[in-house]
């Protein structure tokens, strides 16, 4: 900016020019926005948090979901297989044609198999009880490792350093063997119970203490057996002393009889010989049997009744309903040879 100015001095008249350099406002300069500033706290905020999420909370969250999805894959890889062991490599599917006849050559069963399934029919039913229980193990089994190996992944992406760990696992080892001696008897009665085979889902037995029941599921510690009433039995493997199956290659259906102690014995062997065929010629228990039933005889006397059993070598686990069947047959031959008294003729009054 330049200012003029008039002066009078020393007999001159003229203007005197002063320059005088004033700054002009600097049109670029504005008042701090609050929003803007906002907007670039949000922005390092967002920043900051990124560079920490894409740590280890990244890893940790991938190491989660791809175990998951392994340990999903898993499963049901060894569903499958076990399902098809059970089931019989050779049953014939609906898609066979579409998948082409070389691919459905190699999906039937070897002539060897199908020789010893025609052999030993009871084979395949225990190949595919034996299949379901191995599967429950490695099921199982694929928990502890999955879960064993996210377990230490995730300690080291957090900054635990975990080859002391694995190092001192021996030393750890038996010293937790030391302390739980119980938990890894259980263990090893688990693995022998599987190569021994001594019973698998499905199965029913007697271990001992009330556990009576059918198998539901056998782990390497505990196998879960279900009671008649519901009862759902928790029993460890360790502490199986002994192991009673009751459904295992083949059963023994027995039924106890009751006779009048003065009853004509021939009449009453007789009634119980009809009775022991019309089961066995049934049409919907024939299949059942693997011998014909029949009468022991006088198995035990008292002063009032005499005790015939009728028995006969029935499939695993049919025993129960052919007893029954025997008991009934025999309770209507008999009072139809009139051995048990008019009385038991007469119908009874419903209520």
């Amino acid at each position: 900016m330049t200012v003029c100015l008039g002066l009078r001095a020393g007999g001159y008249r003229g203007p005197v020019i002063v320059s005088t350099s004033v700054p002009d406002p600097d049109p670029t300069s504005t008042s701090t926005n609050p929003a803007e500033e906002f907007i670039e706290g949000g922005k390092e905020a967002g920043a900051t948090f990124w560079d920490w999420f894409t740590g280890w909370p990244l890893h940790v969250l991938i190491i989660l979901v791809v175990g998951i999805v392994v340990l999903v894959l898993l499963r049901r890889v060894i569903g499958h297989v076990t399902e098809r062991i059970a089931l019989g490599a050779g049953t014939p599917t609906t898609d066979a044609p579409a998948r082409g006849a070389w691919r459905s050559y190699l999906r039937r069963a070897p002539l060897v198999e199908d020789a010893l399934t025609m052999a030993n029919p009871l084979a395949h039913e225990r190949r595919a009880q034996r299949a379901r229980t191995v599967g429950s193990v490695l099921r199982s089994t694929a928990n502890v490792v999955v879960g064993t190996i996210m377990l230490l992944m995730i300690l080291q992406d957090v900054g635990v350093n975990v080859g002391p760990l694995v190092a001192s696992a021996g030393v750890v080892g038996v010293a937790v063997g030391f302390g739980a001696q119980s938990l890894v008897k259980d263990f090893i009665s688990g693995v022998l119970l599987l190569v021994e085979d001594q019973f698998g889902v499905g199965d029913t037995v007697d271990l001992g203490s009330g556990a009576i029941g059918t198998v539901e599921e056998v782990q390497l510690r505990v196998t879960q057996v279900r009671a008649f009433d519901g009862t759902l039995w928790y029993v460890r493997n360790g502490e199986i002393l002994r192991a009673g199956n009751l459904t295992q290659q083949w059963s023994r259906a027995v039924a106890e009889v009751l006779v009048p102690v003065g009853a004509d014995l021939g009449v009453v062997r007789a009634a119980l010989g009809r009775a022991v065929d019309r089961v066995h010629a049934d049409p919907e228990l024939a299949h059942l049997f693997f011998e014909a039933p029949s009468v022991r005889g006088v198995d035990a006397s008292t002063d009032f009744s005499m005790t015939f059993t009728l028995h006969a070598q029935v499939r695993p686990g049919e025993q129960w309903e052919i007893s029954r069947a025997l008991r009934e047959t025999a309770q209507e031959e008999l009072r139809t040879a009139g051995v048990l008294g008019a009385e038991a003729l007469e119908p009874r009054a419903e209520h």
